[in-house]
């Protein structure tokens, strides 16, 4: 089996290699960039991603250890491998950043508002981005699409579907956090067209560019009212049990990992993401009802055709 996959476009817009393809960001990627019309080119891992990517117009990194796994050593080893091959194949760098340079500092965080991480997590993260930076001061060029939590119907692996939205056919949602904070969210496939828009927009944009990009924001609350308008049902809240992460902190990695986190769910944020709208004028997000809609479970669907309850269809 080949260790690359080309998908071939007659008369492409441009060429992307996406590095983490099976990710969810690098999923939904390769889509809006095939249905934009580039050349996508899909990398596997244990091969030379500088020569891979040699011809290339832009890199997409997607490389993530999943569930937090070893990030002090695995995020600056990709970091490094990802800056070394823009370097070797003169590609623009695309990647998706996240809240964690922020820290708990008041909001709304803009383009613009300093890094002050209040986690391990967010100093490795603030530490990446300053390598980034480094690199465009030697011709290394960088576009970050900054974002909230990732939620995508299609990606199991999501806070929101893993956890959250669980328990919703018994007719209940589970509060990671204040049922009343409001937090902001990527939803992957816009996420993923305004990627296109930015690589588009590559040749006119700063060697490094750090963009916000506002996304969907709502409460476990609101979500919770949204459900139930929708569902015909009152939805109740219940609170995930971070008395439990706290015994296993010891022994589970991701437990312990998510513990150092849990400051985000309870902290009310908001993204400012005038800087991309300004940059992509009428770019048309997906509507929140719709967003929700998609991640109805297919079992809740079926019973909201028939007509039913979904905890009917349960007991």
């Amino acid at each position: 089996m080949s260790k690359s996959t080309e998908i071939q476009n007659s008369d492409p817009r441009g060429t992307i290699v996406v590095a983490g393809a099976s990710g969810g960001a690098g999923r939904r990627v390769v889509e809006a960039f095939r249905a934009a019309g580039w050349e996508v080119r899909v990398y596997r891992r244990g091969t030379d991603l500088g020569e891979f990517a040699r011809g290339a117009d832009v890199i997409f990194n997607g490389m993530n250890p999943p569930m937090y796994h070893n990030w002090r050593e695995l995020i600056p080893a990709i970091t490094r491998q990802v800056i070394a091959a823009a370097r070797v194949s003169g590609a623009t760098i695309l990647m998706p950043g996240n809240l964690y340079v922020y820290g708990d500092q008041p909001g709304p965080w803009a383009d613009d508002t300093p890094h002050r991480p209040c986690s391990r997590k967010g100093e490795i993260r603030a530490e990446m981005e300053r390598s980034y930076r480094a690199a465009a001061d030697e011709g290394v060029r960088t576009i970050i699409l900054r974002g909230g939590d990732f939620i995508d119907p299609a990606n199991p692996d999501t806070l929101l579907n893993m956890l959250v939205l669980k328990k919703l056919k018994a007719g209940k949602i589970t509060a990671m956090g204040r049922a009343e904070a409001r937090r902001s969210y990527a939803y992957l496939p816009d996420m993923a067209r305004a990627f296109v828009a930015l690589a588009e927009r590559r040749d006119s944009l700063p060697a490094f560019t750090a963009l916000n990009m506002a996304g969907p924001r709502f409460s476990y609350t609101e979500l919770a009212a949204m459900l139930s308008a929708r569902l015909g049902r009152r939805i109740r809240i219940g609170r995930f049990p971070w008395w439990l992460m706290r015994l296993a902190s010891p022994v589970w990695e991701l437990a312990r990992e998510l513990c150092e986190m849990r400051y985000l769910h309870d902290l009310d944020h908001e993204i400012d993401g005038s800087g991309f709208e300004r940059l992509v004028p009428g770019f048309e997000a997906t509507p929140l009802d719709a967003v929700i809609e998609a991640h109805l479970p297919e079992e809740v669907r079926a019973t909201m055709l028939a007509g039913g309850h979904p905890a009917q269809a349960a007991s």
